[in-house]
C-alpha cells in the first residue's frame, strides 16, 4: 500500500488537500492526544487547637463560552437531517470523526492517527488511535466505527449523507484499532466527506436515543437541551485528548437578529457566530469592546426553482409547470437585479455568483454575469413562453437573509408580470419537511453551506427536483477521475445548470462574526465541516 496522511502544515489549498488523496503521498501523523488535568488543591478545616488557619482556597470560577447562533437544530443527531444547525453546534466539539478538517479546509488526522490507501484508490485502511474513547469510557474502535458507517448507509439518516456514503461496500475489522474501507469506485472527495457530518463517530449504545441525548468522543458533552432557546455543553473530563479550555460552552439561538445584537452588547453574550443583520455592524466598531471578522463561507443563498423531476419513490412534489421551460428560468433570473439585492438585502457584504459554486472551490467560474439582470429580455421571454400573468409561490424559510431577499425578489418579478405570493415557513422544521423533503414550492431562498454541492443538481430526488444526464455524467467522472478531471468536470457541471437556469444564485454568504474583547481563535473562514469549533477559541 502507498501510505497516505494528513497534510502538511503548509499545505493550505483545498486542491492540494485533493491531490494528496488522490496521489496517496506518503506522509507521517501525529496523534492527537492531550496532557493530564491538574487536580484541585486541597481544602480543609482548621485542626484542633490551632491558633490560625490558612484561608481556603476560592474555587475555581466557571469559565464559560456563550455563542448566539441563528438556525436552531430540531434535532440532536447531525445525521438526521441535512440542516447545518446540527453541526455547527456538535460536530467536533461532542462528535468526533476519523478526519477533520482545520480551518484553511485541510485534512487533519482526529480519530484515525494514520491511514493508508491502495495504488487502485479503492480500499482505506484506518489506524485508530487507541486512546479514543466515548464519554462513558467505552473505547472508540474499529466495531464502532464500522457500525457507524453501516447506520449512515441503511438507518433513517439524512439523504445527502446517504449519497456521501453510497461508494462505499464493504467494510473488515482488521483488529481494535484497524479498519479497512472499500469502495466501489475511486472517489475524490470520499475522505473529504468524512470529515463532515457523514463521518461522524457515535457511540453504537446511543444511536436509539441520539435525537435527545449525545453520545460522542469529543472534548464537550450535552449538559442541557432547551428547545427554541439554547443547547449548553460541558467540559468532558474524561476526553482522551487536549481538554477543553471551557467548563461549559451555550449556543443560544435566536430569530430575532436584533436581540441577538443587544445581547452582544449588553454583555450576556461572547460571540456572534454569523451576524445576520449586517447593516447594523457598525454598532461593534468600538475595537476597545468587539473584534469584528469577515470572512467567507461556503454558503450559497439560492433561490431554489423547482423544476419537476420526481424519480420513483420520491414525492413528486408541487411547483408550477411553467418553470419546467428553461426560458421562464431564465426571465427569472434576469428579473432580478442580483447586485442591488445583495446591497439592500445584506448592505453589500458578499460575493455575486452564478452558480451553485464559491470562489474558494478548486473549480469556481466566475459566471456572475452568465443571465444578466435585464428586465425587458425577462418579459420577452415570458412572452414567448406563453406566461406573461405567471402567479409563483415563494416559500422562505424565516431566516433573515432568506425573508429580507424574497420581498426584494417579489417586487422584482412583479416589475415583469410575475405574481410572487410569499409565504414564509418556520425554520427548521415547516421548512425542511415542506420544501426540502416533500418539494412543494415554486421557489424559495435558502443558504447552502455543504461543500462541493453543485453534486445535488446530480441527484433528481434533491429538493430542486431537478434531473439532467450531463450533470449526472460530469458528477460522476469528476468523482472517479484524477485531480485534473476533477476539476475540469466540476467546473462542467457548474456552468451546465447555470446556463439552464437551474436555480437562481442570489450571493455568496460572508462570514461576519463580532466577538468580546478577549475571545481569540476564531476561525476567519467558516470551513467545509459546518462546525463552530470551539477547541480552538480561548477566553482572556
Amino acid at each position: 500500500m502507498a501510505k497516505s496522511t494528513a497534510l502538511q502544515s503548509g499545505a493550505r489549498a483545498r486542491l492540494r488537500t485533493l491531490s494528496v488523496l488522490v496521489a496517496a503521498v506518503a506522509l507521517a501523523l501525529t496523534a492527537c492526544t492531550g496532557a493530564g488535568q491538574q487536580a484541585p488543591a486541597p481544602s480543609g478545616a482548621p485542626t484542633a487547637g490551632a491558633t490560625s488557619a490558612a484561608p481556603a482556597p476560592a474555587p475555581e470560577e466557571t469559565r464559560t463560552l456563550v455563542i448566539g447562533a441563528t438556525a436552531e437544530p430540531q434535532t440532536l443527531d447531525p445525521t438526521a437531517t441535512d440542516a447545518a444547525a446540527g453541526p455547527q453546534a456538535l460536530l467536533y466539539n461532542v462528535y468526533e470523526t476519523l478526519v477533520r478538517l482545520d480551518a484553511a479546509g485541510d485534512l487533519k488526522p482526529l480519530l484515525a492517527q494514520a491511514w493508508d490507501v491502495t495504488p487502485d484508490r479503492l480500499t482505506y485502511t484506518f489506524r485508530l488511535n487507541p486512546a479514543a474513547q466515548f464519554s462513558d469510557g467505552t473505547p472508540v474502535d474499529a466495531e464502532a466505527v464500522a457500525k457507524n458507517i453501516e447506520r449512515i448507509q441503511t438507518g433513517t439518516t439524512a439523504p445527502k449523507l446517504k449519497n456521501q456514503m453510497e461508494v462505499v461496500v464493504g467494510t473488515e475489522v482488521v483488529d481494535a484499532t484497524t479498519l479497512d474501507v472499500t469502495l466501489s469506485r475511486p472517489s475524490v472527495t470520499w475522505l473529504f466527506d468524512m470529515a463532515g457530518a457523514a463521518g461522524i463517530v457515535m457511540n453504537p449504545e446511543g444511536f436509539d436515543a441520539a435525537g435527545s441525548e449525545t453520545a460522542g468522543s469529543g472534548p464537550l458533552t450535552l449538559d442541557r437541551w432547551t428547545p427554541g432557546d439554547s443547547i449548553a455543553l460541558k467540559r468532558n473530563d474524561a476526553y482522551w485528548g487536549t481538554p477543553a479550555r471551557f467548563d461549559e460552552v451555550t449556543f443560544r439561538y435566536f430569530k430575532d437578529p436584533n436581540a441577538m445584537n443587544a445581547s452582544m452588547l449588553s454583555g450576556q453574550l461572547d460571540i456572534i457566530s454569523n451576524l445576520q443583520a449586517p447593516e447594523t455592524i457598525d454598532q461593534f466598531s468600538d475595537e476597545g469592546r468587539f473584534t469584528i471578522i469577515e470572512g467567507s463561507t461556503e454558503g450559497e443563498v439560492t433561490m431554489a426553482i423547482n423544476n419537476g423531476a420526481a424519480p420513483e419513490g420520491v414525492p413528486a412534489g408541487t411547483g408550477n409547470p411553467a418553470l419546467q421551460d428553461v426560458r421562464v428560468r431564465k426571465a427569472i433570473t434576469m428579473a432580478i437585479d442580483r447586485r442591488a439585492l445583495l446591497d439592500t438585502v445584506w448592505h453589500g457584504k458578499g460575493t455575486l455568483i452564478g452558480s451553485m459554486s464559491v470562489p474558494t472551490d478548486p473549480y469556481y467560474e466566475d459566471l456572475a454575469d452568465l443571465h444578466p439582470y435585464d428586465p425587458e429580455e425577462a418579459k420577452r421571454l415570458l412572452a414567448e413562453a406563453g406566461h406573461e400573468n405567471l402567479t409563483l409561490r415563494l416559500r422562505p424559510p424565516t431566516l433573515p437573509y432568506a425573508t429580507k431577499a424574497a420581498q426584494f425578489i417579489a417586487s422584482q418579478l412583479g416589475a415583469v408580470g410575475i405574481t410572487v405570493q410569499v409565504e414564509e415557513l418556520q425554520f427548521p422544521r415547516q421548512w425542511i419537511d415542506t420544501a426540502m423533503t416533500n418539494a412543494d414550492y415554486d421557489l424559495t431562498i435558502v443558504s447552502h453551506v455543504e461543500p462541493r454541492d453543485v453534486a445535488t443538481y446530480a441527484n433528481p430526488a434533491y429538493y430542486w427536483r431537478y434531473d439532467n444526464p450531463a450533470v449526472q455524467e460530469a458528477v460522476r467522472k469528476a468523482g472517479e477521475g484524477t485531480i485534473e478531471e476533477y476539476t475540469t468536470e466540476m467546473r462542467n457541471a457548474a456552468r451546465i445548470i447555470a446556463e439552464d437556469a437551474a436555480s437562481v444564485w442570489l450571493f455568496a454568504l460572508p462570514n461576519l462574526v463580532v466577538t468580546k474583547e478577549g475571545v481569540t481563535g476564531v476561525a476567519e473562514n467558516a470551513n467545509s465541516s459546518l462546525s463552530f469549533d470551539v477547541t480552538t477559541i480561548a477566553k482572556a
